[in-house]
């Protein structure tokens, strides 16, 4: 066939054979004329000889490795067994049947969301702490003539810190969108200070719809504000839109903003560079989870991309359940604190 062909005309080395595959399956990809522009195809050579980023990437891989997160099976339907369960967290969620999309809906609403605490500044009372409680000691002595007989503690109170979550639900990420929307949800069930964001071609605040008991009610309250839905991609107009009209108010106390897209920008590729380094200064750490990055032989080569991983602080994959299970893992264990 034509790729055969091509590979025989044009490589004549078998390290090259790798590289050839991944650029041939990107360049046919591509949609149309704009997506084929925003590939930087050279980015497979200049890469056998730069450094590797200084970026924290977990790959699929090592998401499935170590002990995770154990779910209540008992609870789930007779039918849905350990082994399904398994198989279930491995799959990809663009790979799901319809019996299998009402299963994952299960699961992720009993994945436990948890973020580490931060330390502030002010202190309250302990019986064991690092700080001297010189009132309440003064006041507790006095009946002894002020003489301070007792040391009364205090210690440093921990916070959670606000999270953000921006979403892409444009035409590249609909296979993903609804079950996306199904993780941010169960997110903003579980966590007290989460604020809630979609973008296409521009960013809609869905925060309030979110906050409904029910998922299915909540989610289609939210399509009911959404009127960009798996339209184009403006990642950097909409960032900054956010960093225009809600930095100020929702990246307080040390915030941690996750960000979903899998990079496929049609806008200013140096605009996006510009707001995810505003972005990235805002917030005390920022996550990019991108559902392309689950497939073994994935390369950042799209240019929205490469210009966002210079303000990113994690890189990680949103493909299935045991990507997001992992995910919680590591904002419970502190390494976004």
């Amino acid at each position: 066939d034509f790729k055969n062909s091509a590979r025989s005309v044009l490589i004549n080395r078998r390290d090259h054979l790798e590289i050839f595959d991944h650029a041939f399956d990107l360049f046919w990809q591509a949609r149309d004329k704009e997506e084929l522009e925003s590939l930087d195809l050279g980015m497979f050579l200049r890469k056998l000889e730069q450094p590797p980023q200084q970026i924290q990437t977990i790959s699929p891989a090592e998401s499935a490795t170590g002990d995770e997160p154990q779910s209540d099976d008992s609870e789930l339907d007779r039918t849905f067994t350990y082994s399904n369960v398994e198989l279930l967290r491995q799959k990809d969620f663009t790979k799901l049947n319809e019996l299998e999309l009402a299963q994952l809906k299960q699961l992720m609403l009993k994945t436990k969301w948890n973020l580490a605490e931060r330390r502030t500044r002010r202190t309250e009372r302990a019986s064991r702490g690092d700080y001297v409680d010189l009132r309440r000691t003064f006041r507790q002595n006095l009946r002894h003539g002020g003489e301070p007989l007792h040391l009364l503690r205090r210690n440093r109170r921990y916070k959670k810190r606000p999270f953000v979550v921006i979403c892409d639900i444009s035409g590249s990420m609909e296979r993903y969108s609804r079950v996306l929307l199904q993780f941010i949800y169960a997110i903003t069930s579980e966590l007290d200070r989460v604020e809630a964001f979609v973008f296409s071609t521009r960013l809609t605040r869905i925060t309030r719809q979110l906050k409904r008991r029910d998922v299915d009610v909540a989610l289609d309250e939210a399509a009911t504000v959404i009127h960009d839905w798996a339209g184009g991609t403006r990642i950097g107009e909409s960032i900054k839109s956010f960093n225009y009209d809600w930095a100020r108010r929702v990246l307080g106390q040390g915030a941690i903003v996750m960000l979903i897209s899998d990079g496929w920008d049609r806008g200013d590729v140096s605009l996006l560079g510009r707001e995810m380094d505003r972005l990235h200064r805002s917030c005390h750490q920022l996550i990019w989870l991108n559902p392309l990055l689950g497939a073994a032989n994935y390369e950042p080569l799209v240019r929205g991309i490469q210009a966002a991983l210079p303000h990113i602080d994690y890189f990680l994959p949103v493909h299935n359940l045991a990507s997001l299970e992992q995910l919680a893992e590591l904002l419970e264990s502190g390494f976004a604190s």
